[in-house]
């Protein structure tokens, strides 16, 4: 013990020890006082009990100020912190010992609350990483099972096309098989080549590199490769652009590959003599793009299901991979950008914002 705990007055002992000594010179000064009274012995005896009655009065609700009272509150915090509660701290205040043990309960109490914060963040990142974790199996699972469906069919006519290859004596007809066998291999490779792009962007390892460019021009130049320069365009275009030019802050290789998706997607869906509307509008210090595709409206359980993998409609046909739609949703997501898609009136919409830049 320090030389200046026996030098403290304040500490609970010494105010033991004080309120004692206090208490037997009271005694005895009130012995002799009452005792020296001009009354007999009898009174002056029962003016000695009143003066000690007092003074067991006194001394209890003293007793009660710096002894009773702080034991109480202290194991009230006590209680509250067995039962995990360190929202009420001690209050016990003074340079005792009561004091110090108050402030040491506060203390142990603040740091309890940050180890079970600590532990509960823990606890939650652990259970969000188990739970993505059974996410990732799940996609993995439904990606695997998805791309063995989407690869069986053109390893099925190669297949088929190479054994008839191996029969076919005929030149015009092997030329024939040999151009299928090409086409199936290509669009083979494509699938794999798309899949591994979308592969990259969720998981991170591709990074958007954003720029500032020209939208309307990076439009116009996707609709004419695409929509205009078709010789076998069965579809009335009509686009809806703005005069002059757009600037936006985006990755641009990206955003073209947003436009290229969706205005392909909307040419294979458009039907035959159909209307495909393009429109671009300037809103309140935003690009809104939309493109609209005169045909079937996607039905209400398969709207929320178009961006993902490999979805199909129930009318589309083997023409596309299933993952331009999802490769649109990555991209847009990524760069923290509304979009959707909407029926409308004898067709269906698919529309997304970007904000302009000066």
């Amino acid at each position: 013990m320090k030389i200046s705990d026996h030098m403290n007055v304040f500490t609970l002992r010494k105010k033991i020890l004080l309120a004692s000594k206090m208490m037997g010179v009271i005694l005895m000064v009130s012995y002799v006082f009452s005792s020296r009274l001009p009354l007999d012995e009898d009174a002056s005896l029962l003016v000695w009990l009143i003066f000690v009655a007092l003074q067991i009065c006194v001394t209890d609700l003293w007793m009660a100020r710096f002894i009773t009272k702080p034991v109480s509150e202290l194991n009230g915090a006590a209680r509250s912190m067995a039962g995990l509660d360190f929202s009420r701290p001690c209050g016990v205040t003074g340079r005792d010992e009561f004091g110090e043990l108050s402030h040491s309960l506060n203390v142990m109490a603040e740091r309890l609350q940050e180890a079970f914060s600590k532990l509960e963040d823990m606890n939650r990142k652990l259970e969000q990483d188990v739970e993505q974790k059974k996410r990732l199996l799940a996609e993995r699972k439904e990606l695997v099972d998805n791309l063995s469906h989407e690869m069986k069919t053109p390893l099925t006519v190669i297949r088929a096309y190479a054994e008839g290859l191996q029969d076919e004596t005929d030149e015009a007809k092997r030329q024939d098989y040999e151009q299928v066998i090409l086409a199936e291999t290509e669009r083979l490779s494509s699938l794999i080549t798309i899949l591994l792009d979308l592969s990259a962007l969720e998981s991170g390892a591709a990074k958007l590199v954003p720029e500032r460019f020209d939208f309307v021009e990076l439009l116009e130049i996707a609709a004419g490769r695409l929509l205009v320069d078709t010789p076998d365009a069965d579809f009335e275009l009509q686009y809806e652009l703005p005069e002059a030019s757009v600037y936006v802050e985006a990755d641009k290789g990206r955003m073209e590959q947003v436009l290229n998706n969706l205005i392909v997607n909307a040419k294979r869906n458009v039907r035959p003599g159909g209307v495909l509307k393009l429109a671009l509008r300037e809103r309140d210090g935003m690009l809104d793009f939309s493109i609209y595709n005169q045909g079937s409206p996607i039905s209400r359980e398969h709207l929320s299901k178009i961006w993902g993998k490999f979805y199909r409609g129930q009318n589309s046909t083997y023409g596309g991979s299933g993952l331009g739609l999802a490769i649109v949703a990555q991209i847009l997501s990524m760069q923290h950008l509304r979009y959707g898609a909407a029926n409308r009136q004898d067709g269906v919409t698919f529309y997304f914002s970007i904000p302009a830049v000066k």
